[in-house]
């Protein structure tokens, strides 16, 4: 599957509205001041692998569902963590109502259900909300052990 889809984001640091690629090589940046914009998008059964695992960038993926008050707690937050990381991390959402295989796949017991992949390679998971700054000390820990068990 060739994933052409965009989703517009808009730069934190001047206001302009960039469109960016739901999946692409490297890490978007701001076409007016070359800033790194936030990376997030939605994703599902038919598309993760392309959105998800073969990203060059870590991805934050959220297993989520509509009727879950948790998820909808944490997503605000985990967008503040995609915000504070633009250029170094990719959200990725899936709604797992819709997507049971993704479900299936990464075992998902209760939601929301976070994970942290690196080329497709799940490096952190968790379960459960929590806020913006704890969300990202995860996330950040994840990527630095990650880069710590890689360079051995």
């Amino acid at each position: 599957m060739n994933t052409t889809r965009t989703t517009t984001v808009t730069c934190p640091n001047c206001g302009r509205g960039n469109r960016v690629p739901v999946a692409a090589a490297g890490r978007p940046k701001c076409g007016h001041c070359k800033q790194p914009l936030p990376w997030i998008v939605d994703a599902g059964d038919d598309d993760f692998a392309e959105i998800a695992d073969r990203a060059t960038t870590p991805v934050v993926v959220d297993l989520w569902a509509t009727w879950c008050g948790p998820c909808r707690m944490v997503s605000p937050a985990l967008e503040q963590v995609a915000l504070d990381l633009a250029g170094r991390i990719k959200l990725v959402k899936v709604d797992i109502d819709k997507n049971p295989r993704l479900g299936r796949r990464f075992e998902v017991q209760a939601v929301p259900t976070l994970l942290v992949l690196d080329r497709g390679d799940m490096i952190a998971r968790q379960a459960g909300a929590a806020p913006a700054h704890v969300l990202r000390s995860w996330v950040e820990r994840a990527m630095t052990d990650r880069q710590t068990t890689a360079g051995k």
